[in-house]
């Protein structure tokens, strides 16, 4: 799995190169699918996660390359005066002399404490967690564009009741005024009426207001510009009794350990961590080295009456070295022993952040669960007092067309009708999504279809 993983990472460097390209300006209308597509395009907080992988990535490349020789070569040239050693007679002159040198040389670690392969896997283990830094920050902007998408269908839905409100008003408006010109009612039931439309017109402009925000706050998520066109398509979802998650919290939770990438984050901190600690107890133990190195030189002088060229000066003038290096640390000031605290301390650390992980997964997942089972409980209720109040409301216009009841009682009825429809329309959406973020922690796909 982590072969495959690092694989994935290398050929994302590929990828990542194509940052500086333009958001990505969708045609409307807009359905979820594409809305979370769009979103994890444009997300510049996920580009950043991106951006960090790549450093990672360069890490682990450095860390790999230090089980490689190093090769370095050079050359110089200059002139001296005055008196000094010609390297040609190998005597004392008062001259100028030019020379040109040419080096290389070349080091490689023989041992270090196994340094080198701990902070091999050390990166390899960083990269893999930089996934699951990605992974989760695709999960945090799906979330929350399907919250705001849903945001987006409620308001639309909130904007028809008050339309419909609004067109109920009228219509008991226009039958109000013939009652009162014909003497049947007095004025003050007109102006009654009057009142309750002119309070749902109020209710249809905010509604509309409200609408348009959660549009705009949608826009926004996705990153592109806010335009009256901007719209989306509304999915055809049914609640059904199969709805909720049959799952416990507990089981959810066991599910969730598994796949979430909170608790995998924390996990490789933890492997990354005890890497850290052997590669700071690696202060302790000697290194070896071996080095070589190769140098020659060519000076403007001549030697007697015959001037060596440049090639037969650098072949007579080369010199080679192999050389092993061994350093053992004996009394480093401490450096070692706070080194390898410190490294136990972050590891300690690490595994407090997994547990605290776990612990608010296992909290997110407790208050998710209680919440979409009120969330379930308020939909039900609030559908049967629709239901209730759509017979109460009957049974009041009949009576009011009839001269049974006055205007007040009408409204009155009419206002508890449309509050329950608004209501009902908030505990579906309200159930909707908390039922997707506990299909979020299963691993189900999230869709509103």
């Amino acid at each position: 799995m982590r072969k495959f993983l690092l694989g994935i990472a290398l050929v994302s460097g590929i990828c990542f190169s194509t940052f500086a390209q333009e958001p990505v300006i969708p045609t409307f209308p807009l359905d979820l699918e594409t809305a979370v597509d769009i979103a994890l395009k444009n997300n510049l907080t996920l580009k950043r996660s991106e951006l960090n992988q790549l450093s990672n990535e360069a890490t682990l490349l450095q860390n790999q390359g230090q089980r490689y020789p190093n090769l370095t070569t050079g050359a110089s040239s200059g002139y001296r005066w005055g008196r000094s050693i010609n390297p040609v007679t190998n005597l004392f002159e008062t001259a100028r002399i030019g020379n040109i040198n040419v080096s290389a040389s070349s080091n490689a670690t023989i041992f270090a404490g196994n340094q080198i392969n701990n902070s091999i896997k050390q990166s390899k283990v960083d990269l893999e967690a930089g996934l699951y830094t990605i992974q989760a920050t695709k999960n945090d902007i799906t979330l929350n564009i399907i919250n705001l998408f849903i945001n987006v269908v409620f308001n639309r839905e909130q904007v028809n009741v008050a339309e419909n409100q609004l067109a109920t008003t009228k219509d008991q408006l226009v039958r109000t005024t013939k009652l009162v010109d014909a003497g049947s009612l007095p004025l003050s039931d007109q102006l009654d009426v009057q009142a309750q439309n002119a309070t749902n017109q109020v209710n249809l402009v905010n509604a509309k207001n409200n609408y348009n925000i959660s549009k705009l706050n949608l826009a926004q998520a996705l990153q592109i510009p806010f335009t009256s066109e901007f719209a989306v398509i509304e999915p055809e979802f049914e609640i059904n009794e199969s709805l909720m998650a049959t799952e416990t919290p507990k089981d959810i939770y066991e599910t969730a350990l598994g796949i979430m990438p909170e608790i995998k984050i924390a996990q490789a901190n933890i492997e990354s961590a005890e890497y850290g600690v052997k590669l700071a107890k690696a202060g302790y133990y000697p290194t070896l080295g071996i080095g070589a190195n190769i140098f020659s030189n060519y000076i403007d002088q001549a030697f007697g009456t015959d001037r060596p060229s440049f090639i037969q000066q650098l072949d007579n003038n080369l010199s080679e070295a192999v050389s092993l290096q061994l350093s053992i640390p004996i009394f480093s000031r401490l450096n070692n022993k706070a080194g390898v605290q410190r490294a136990r301390v972050q590891k300690q650390i690490s595994e407090v952040a997994a547990l605290e992980a776990e612990n608010q997964l296992r909290n997110d997942i407790e208050t998710a669960y209680n919440s979409a089972l009120a969330a379930q409980l308020t939909y039900e209720s609030s559908l049967v007092q629709v239901e209730s109040l759509q017979e109460t409301f009957r049974i009041s216009q009949q009576r009011f067309d009839l001269g049974a009841i006055n205007s007040v009682d009408f409204q009155v009825a009419q206002n508890n009708l449309f509050n329950a429809q608004a209501n009902l329309l908030n505990a579906k959406y309200t159930y909707i999504f908390r039922v997707k973020v506990l299909d979020f922690y299963l691993g189900n796909p999230i869709n509103l279809n």
